[in-house]
């Protein structure tokens, strides 16, 4: 049978955890006429503002028991949810049992994400898993032909709307947009549940994996123009993109976003003031000094072509001298824990440039899951939280690393977990000298780090390129010699790589004919 399109509404349920705009909204049906039925604190809260409210218990005939585990799980109830108006024996069965049919139900559920997101115990997380209201918004979800459905307070507002311009009636295509969007919290809240109850349980990876994200923010288009892109914001606390503050410029695109939480997450690595400067969701400079003014100058002159139209993250409160010299160039973004008031002054000169304040860092050692949609599928993987400490590397050449190149070998590796492979990274004196990334071959990678090196040597006036004198990390072994040869002749002294190639006895040699250190971490870091 053909769907009614305007259905008036006569009698709505409500029953809500978060109470915003609920007055408002519940005096505005009480004024159209519309009975109101009720639960607990929703129904004090209705009668305390002196709206007239019915309680379900009233209703149904059956008081709330449980600790109102069981309250609205009654026949009365889904029968009304439930029942076809258009069927003969639905409306016989309704007359026969004295259930009167709900035209509209309001309901958002038990606050199980924020019970979580507060660290609750495993007791109290269980008590917040909502059962009657999923079970109310699937029905009247699946009854959307009659039954208008709401499960987020925005939607007060549209259905309000279209009621007052249809004498209190709702269209079909609304009803049918509020089922869709029903449905998509019931999944998003069960998927919640089942994710927290599989990591109790220790499974990582569940025999049903469910990705939910919500408050999508719609942009202007994806990776290029013609493809059309949303960000959704899953129910992970972890600083960044997803948590930041905008404090001012354009509206952020799909590759803002992506290139912006790399460099932010990069940042993160740097345990000293850092700056990483990054394009295409590569970095094309880093740097940890004693200020973020001085990480700053270091990071742009690895690379300053390329830092041109970038994105700056930095892992401290960010200064106007820091924001004088990153305003001196056109930046993308600029991604920071914190602003200094004087910093905003300055940036808000830049009309166009989005700063963001995330209010603290990521742990980059903290677990989480990564995923990767394929046709037909999706690759899900731990995130890459691996972090070698100098006590777990090993040394292989004749001659060990000094203390200084030590330092610089450890950073070098934590940026190259961070650059697509294959990649070579150069480092010197606590900033990158020289970065080569996404290339198929690693001598490939080596050679175009080296040239990038001297082109800022040239572009900076420097005698010789940065390269002489630092260190190198690879994101992987060296599956022959050419690389670390390549590195050598590049002017690095030293080098951190994971080791694990059959020819590492080869390529040990080659390190100490040239006397270089060599340190293996036993990790890579593949990133593609």
């Amino acid at each position: 049978m053909a769907a009614p399109d305007l259905v008036p509404v006569a009698r709505a349920l409500i029953s809500v955890s978060d109470k915003t705009g609920l007055i408002e909204f519940a005096a505005a049906l009480s004024q159209m006429g519309v009975e109101i039925l009720s639960t607990g604190g929703t129904a004090k809260a209705i009668a305390e503002a002196g709206i007239p409210v019915v309680e379900v218990a009233e209703r149904t005939g059956f008081p709330e028991v449980m600790d109102g585990r069981v309250k609205t799980l009654h026949p009365v109830i889904h029968g009304g949810l439930l029942a076809r108006r258009d069927l003969d024996h639905h409306v016989a069965a309704m007359d026969e049992h004295g259930i009167a049919p709900i035209d509209l139900l309001v309901v958002n559920l038990y606050p199980f994400e924020a019970t979580r997101a507060r660290g609750a115990g495993y007791d109290e997380s269980v008590e917040n898993i909502d059962i009657g209201g999923p079970a109310m918004i699937r029905a009247a979800s699946k009854n959307h032909d009659f039954v208008t459905v709401i499960v987020d307070v925005e939607d007060y507002a549209p259905v309000l709307e279209e009621m007052r311009a249809n004498e209190g009636a709702t269209t079909l295509a609304l009803r049918r947009k509020l089922a869709a969007t029903a449905y998509g919290r019931t999944a998003a809240y069960d998927a919640a549940i089942s994710g927290w109850l599989a990591g109790e349980v220790g499974e990582v990876f569940p025999r049903r994996f469910t990705l939910a994200g919500s408050a999508p923010q719609v942009l202007r288009y994806g990776e290029n123009p013609h493809q059309q892109a949303a960000f959704y914001r899953t129910t992970e606390s972890r600083a960044g993109v997803s948590t930041a503050e905008q404090m001012q410029g354009k509206e952020l695109s799909y590759n803002n976003l992506n290139d912006t939480d790399a460099a932010f997450e990069l940042a993160a690595e740097l345990d000293d003031p850092g700056i990483a400067i990054i394009k295409h969701a590569n970095p094309c400079g880093v740097a940890v000094a004693g200020s973020l003014s001085e990480a700053w100058d270091a990071a742009l002159a690895c690379d300053p072509v390329s830092a041109f139209g970038g994105i700056v993250a930095a892992n401290r409160r960010m200064d106007a001298a820091t924001a004088e010299k990153i305003a001196a160039i056109f930046s993308e973004v600029v991604i920071a824990p914190d602003f200094d008031p004087a910093a905003l002054e300055v940036f808000a000169a830049k009309k166009n440039l989005r700063v963001l304040k995330t209010g603290g860092m990521p742990d980059p050692t903290a677990a989480g899951l990564m995923v990767k949609n394929l046709a037909g599928g999706l690759l899900v993987q731990s995130r890459d939280a691996g972090r070698v400490t100098q006590a777990e590397l090993k040394v292989v050449t004749k001659r060990a690393p000094t203390e200084a190149e030590m330092r610089d070998l450890l950073l070098a590796f934590r940026i190259g977990k961070h650059v697509k492979s294959n990649t070579i990274v150069y480092v010197k004196d606590g900033s990158t000298a020289g970065i080569g990334a996404g290339q198929m071959s690693r001598v490939d990678a080596a050679r175009i780090a080296a040239i990038k090196a001297k082109d800022a040597a040239k572009a900076a006036g420097w005698a010789e390129p940065r390269t002489v004198g630092s260190v190198a990390a690879s994101d992987a072994f060296f599956p022959f010699a050419d690389g670390l040869i390549t590195v050598a002749e590049a002017g690095a002294t030293a080098i951190i790589q994971p080791g694990g190639s059959i020819r590492d006895e080869e390529i040990i040699a080659a390190a100490d004919e040239r006397n270089l250190a060599m340190v293996l971490t036993g990790m890579r870091h593949f990133r593609h």
